[in-house]
């Protein structure tokens, strides 16, 4: 695999209606779903264009929280990550452990007590330099994740963390004036995304997700039809894109980049 350590390599959702999560997200993103073929739970592959996405999973019984996105963080080695991860002040949710067919992995929470998990992929034996584009990290693509935004009680603590267990750097920010300043997060080529100091008005520190549309104005109406939420209408990003956020019928917490191309 050709993702390197640090990488955003797959996102979840981990909902209480999976069926109508699909429902959901197919028209707004324009997503395909298929069986993993896990027999032991209904996991579902979410894809564009036969490029992975993530999964879509029902929140297991007796798991504390309500529906969620997460993502996942290519290391090199997940047991070493996870001790280095619970070193720096973080948390181990989930002990190391193998997933058949696709790799190792582990669930855990930074120091201010964000859930991400961290994962060593096993690539297909048919194409072993398989590379995610989950994260579209070189060039925009419709139905993938733009940005990874991560708002927290602890910025620079977080910049600390992340660098140092990640290797990404920290290079540029935007005086966002009251809200304080948004820290860009560079690695590799480009930027992988940004972190800010969590509004008073949001309950947990926690990662948001941007997914592409190709039109922002059609997502919002297309949320609103199928039951969603808007929380922030469309608002203008530095680039001259827009940038929306919202709530799915479950009560997940999701977010949209793209143009406005309204007509007349």
């Amino acid at each position: 695999m050709s993702n390197k350590h640090g990488d955003f390599i797959w996102y979840e959702l981990m909902t209480s209606d999976p069926d109508a999560a699909q429902e959901f997200y197919g028209p707004l993103l324009g997503w395909n779903f298929s069986d993993s073929g896990q027999k032991d739970r209904d996991y579902r592959i979410v894809s564009m264009n036969d490029k992975g996405i993530g999964g879509l999973m029902k929140i297991p019984d007796g798991a504390p929280g309500p529906s969620c996105w997460m993502g996942y963080i290519l290391v090199d080695d997940v047991d070493v990550s996870a001790r280095s991860i619970k070193t720096a002040g973080g948390t181990i949710h989930m002990q190391p452990q193998d997933i058949p067919g696709a790799g190792r992995i582990s669930f855990v929470t930074d120091p201010q007590g964000v859930m991400f998990y961290i994962m060593k992929p096993t690539p297909p034996a048919e194409n072993p330099d398989l590379t995610s584009t989950a994260f579209a990290a070189i060039e925009p693509m419709i139905g993938h994740c733009a940005w990874n935004e991560l708002a927290t009680s602890d910025q620079a603590g977080a910049v600390d963390f992340y660098t140092n267990q990640f290797g990404w750097k920290q290079e540029g920010d935007i005086d966002m004036g009251p809200m304080g300043t948004y820290q860009f997060f560079q690695h590799g080529p480009g930027m992988i995304g940004a972190v800010m100091t969590k509004p008073d008005e949001m309950p947990v520190s926690t990662w948001t997700y941007y997914f592409r549309v190709p039109n922002i104005d059609e997502a919002v109406t297309t949320t609103k039809a199928n039951g969603g939420q808007i929380t922030l209408e469309p608002t203008e990003i530095p680039g001259g894109e827009f940038q929306v956020n919202g709530i799915d019928p479950q009560g997940a917490s999701f977010a949209l980049v793209g143009p406005r191309k309204n007509e007349g």
